[in-house]
């Protein structure tokens, strides 16, 4: 084999990973993930290792504790993230999406791990989407324990991102939430979203963009704010109010508003014996969701099979436990109210359905 040229031969960072950016965005991040530490954490090693430690001991309190877990991303929102510049919000909805799932079998959040793909190291941008994850987990209870930056130069432009994550939590055997709790009679508790989350961002790309002509700059009376800002909005993050719903009150189930709409995320939580009905007049959904609809001539059905509509997170609870609640939730300052009502099947053929008109 000939002698090469110093200098001239092919190299890693002639291929377009930057090893050094990654090692400065990793020093950048850790000032976030430190705050998310929980208790079970503390002192078992630093970002940078190989695998996230969580001491397990603490699950003794538990009789018999089952791990629940969940992973997910966030979509095409992360398409405005980047248009728009703004990397520290994105983590939110990655959060929420992980951790809302974990928290709907009763699970407390415990810790999670993200991933994050780039075309090339920006080493800030990468901090400020971890920034924002801690940030989400704080808000979720739980740590950020680890995680992977990827660099893919040549599948992805110098600006392109993706994220994802995935989460664990435990629940006592005894107590997990689902259909076999749901009786009739219960009612259906609906807590508000902060807009869109982080679901049919497709469907709302194309209509506003491709179809309307508008802009991410553009201001929206309706919205007090650009469209930007408003399709920017972070997802909430229900997990901490559904932990102490159950601490202060009997929930039999809650259903994670995403993908598929409030019905058939609600009817994957109805036993096939019995049937949820949520009233469309007891709520008037958000500005957003009314400019969708318009601006595409998307009908009503089709928005609410992509949309959530304005409820992020149902609760079933007892008759009984409605009072209650409420007040737990508005302490919170979270908005909810009673939507609706489960009852015998019959011959209906699905678990969940709307009826009625947005309220105006």
């Amino acid at each position: 084999m000939s002698e090469t040229t110093a200098g001239t031969g092919a190299s890693y960072a002639a291929a377009g990973v930057d090893i050094a950016a990654g090692d400065r965005a990793v020093e950048l991040m850790k000032e976030w993930v430190r705050k998310t530490r929980r208790p079970e954490v503390a002192g078992l090693g630093g970002l940078g290792g190989f695998a996230g430690l969580f001491d397990a001991s603490a699950l003794k309190r538990f009789d018999r504790p089952l791990l629940a877990s969940a992973t997910d991303g966030v979509g095409t929102k992360v398409d405005l993230a980047r248009r728009l510049g703004v990397y520290d919000t994105i983590g939110h909805d990655l959060v929420a999406m992980v951790m809302d799932d974990i928290v709907v079998c009763g699970a407390e959040p415990l810790f999670m791990t993200d991933y994050i793909c780039v075309g090339k190291v920006h080493p800030e941008r990468v901090a400020a989407i971890v920034k924002g994850i801690a940030e989400g987990c704080v808000l979720a209870g739980c740590s950020l324990v680890g995680g992977e930056t990827a660099e893919h130069p040549g599948l992805l432009g110098p600006d392109d991102f993706d994220v994802a994550g995935a989460g664990t939590g435990v629940v006592e055997a005894d107590r997990v939430l689902g259909a076999d709790r749901v009786r009739e009679g219960d009612a259906v508790i609906a807590m508000a979203s902060s807009g869109l989350h982080s679901n049919g961002y497709s469907l709302v790309r194309h209509v506003l963009f491709d179809r309307a002509g508008m802009t991410l700059d553009q201001r929206v009376e309706e919205f007090g704010r650009t469209l930007g800002e408003e399709l920017l909005e972070p997802t909430r993050i229900y997990s901490l109010d559904c932990l102490a719903l159950i601490r202060t009150t009997e929930v039999h189930a809650f259903s994670h508003v995403t993908g598929g709409g409030l019905a058939a995320n609600l009817a994957r939580v109805i036993p096939d014996d019995l049937h949820a009905t949520v009233d469309r007049s007891t709520w008037t959904p958000g500005a957003v969701f009314d400019l969708v609809g318009t601006a595409g001539e998307v009908e009503r059905l089709e928005l609410e099979k992509t949309l959530n509509m304005g409820v992020g997170m149902i609760a079933v609870v007892p008759g009984d436990s409605v009072d209650v609640a409420l007040t737990t939730l508005a302490d919170r300052g979270l908005d909810a109210w009673v939507a609706g009502e489960i009852t015998a099947r019959g011959d209906r053929a699905t678990g969940a359905e709307l009826t009625g008109d947005y309220a105006k």
